[in-house]
C-alpha cells in the first residue's frame, strides 16, 4: 500500500507542475490575443479602403492588368499557406492545412498546377515530412507579424503573377489562413487574392449603399494599377498575417485552458485515489496491531494456565 501511495503523490505533483505551465501559458495568450485584435481592426480600414481604390481603378479603364484581369485558360496557381510557428493551439494549424489541402484538390480538379507557399514551422514540417514541393516558406514570425514580413513574403507572389507561365509565372494567387470571428470562434478561410473579382467588391458596395468614385489616371490607369499592385497585396497578407496570429492566440488559449481544467480534474482524481490507498495502509496497520495485541494477550493468556 505504502508504494501505491508514493504512486498517487508522484503524480499529483507531476500534474500540479503541469497545471501550472498551462495556467500561464493560458494568461500569457489571453494577454497577447487583446494586442492582436487591435492590431486587426487597425489595419482593416486600410485594407478596405485600397481594395476600393483598385476597384475604381479598374472599373473607371479598359487596361488589362495582372491584378485584375483574369486569364482565358489558367494553367498555375499559387496557394499561399498561413500555420503557426509553435503548437500547443489545439487544431488550428491543423485546421488551416486540411482547407489548404480541399483548395489544392479544388485546383487540380480544374486542370491547374499549384505552387505552394507557407508560413509557420508547422505547415513547413506538414509539407517537408511528406516530401512536398514547397515553392517557398517564412517562419519565425506567426505569433506577432509585422507589416515588412508582409511585404517579404509579397515579393516572391507579386513577381510571379507578373511573370508568364511558360516562365514559370503564374495566372492565380489564392491565400488560406484562420479567421478570427470571435475568442470562441476562428474558421480557416481560403480566398483569392488575384486577380481581383470586381464584380464581388462592386456588389458587396451595392449592398452597403456606397458609390464607388470616379478618377482621372495621370500618367495612366496602367501605371496606376503598377503602383496600387505591391501595396494591395501586402495589405491582403498582412490582414491575413494579423487575423491568423489573433485565431493563433485565442487557439492557444483555449487550448491550455481545456488542458488547464482536465489537469485539475486529474488531481482530483488522483487525490482521492492516494485518500483511499492511505486510508486502507491504515486500515491495514491498525489490523495488524490490533492481531498482535491479540495474539500477545492470547499468549499470556496460555503462559499463566
Amino acid at each position: 500500500m505504502g508504494a501505491q501511495l508514493r504512486v498517487y503523490k508522484r503524480r499529483i505533483q507531476a500534474v500540479t507542475a503541469t497545471k501550472k505551465i498551462t495556467k500561464a501559458m493560458e494568461m500569457i495568450a489571453a494577454s497577447r490575443i487583446v494586442k492582436a485584435q487591435r492590431k486587426v481592426s487597425a489595419s482593416m480600414p486600410y485594407a478596405t479602403e485600397l481594395t476600393r481604390a483598385v476597384t475604381a481603378v479598374a472599373t473607371g479603364s479598359n487596361t488589362n492588368h495582372p491584378l485584375t484581369t483574369e486569364a482565358e485558360s489558367p494553367a498555375r496557381a499559387a496557394v499561399l499557406l498561413l500555420t503557426s510557428d509553435r503548437g500547443l493551439a489545439g487544431g488550428y494549424s491543423s485546421n488551416a492545412i486540411k482547407a489548404a489541402e480541399r483548395l489544392r484538390e479544388r485546383l487540380a480538379a480544374e486542370g491547374k498546377e499549384v505552387d505552394t507557399y507557407i508560413v509557420g514551422r508547422k505547415g513547413v514540417a506538414y509539407y517537408g515530412f511528406r516530401e512536398r514541393k514547397v515553392a517557398e516558406s517564412w517562419t519565425g514570425f506567426t505569433d506577432s507579424p509585422e507589416y515588412s514580413d508582409a511585404k517579404k513574403i509579397a515579393e516572391p507572389l507579386i513577381a510571379s503573377i507578373q511573370k508568364d507561365t511558360a516562365e514559370g509565372g503564374v495566372d492565380e494567387l489564392h491565400i488560406v489562413f484562420t479567421e478570427f470571428v470571435s475568442m470562441m470562434t476562428q474558421n480557416a478561410v481560403d480566398g483569392r487574392m488575384l486577380p481581383l473579382s470586381l464584380d464581388e467588391v462592386t456588389e458587396e458596395s451595392t449592398e452597403k449603399g456606397e458609390i464607388l468614385p470616379l478618377f482621372d489616371f495621370e500618367p495612366s490607369a496602367e501605371d496606376v494599377l503598377d503602383a496600387l499592385l505591391p501595396r494591395y497585396v501586402e495589405s491582403r497578407i498582412y490582414n491575413a498575417l494579423l487575423q491568423a496570429a489573433a485565431s493563433e492566440h485565442a487557439a492557444r488559449r483555449r487550448a491550455m485552458k481545456s488542458a488547464t481544467d482536465n489537469a485539475g480534474d486529474l488531481i482530483k482524481s488522483l487525490s482521492r485515489l492516494a485518500n483511499a490507498a492511505r486510508q486502507a495502509e491504515i486500515t491495514q496497520e491498525i489490523s495488524e496491531i490490533v492481531g498482535g495485541a491479540g495474539a500477545l494477550a492470547d499468549a499470556s493468556a496460555g503462559s499463566d494456565k
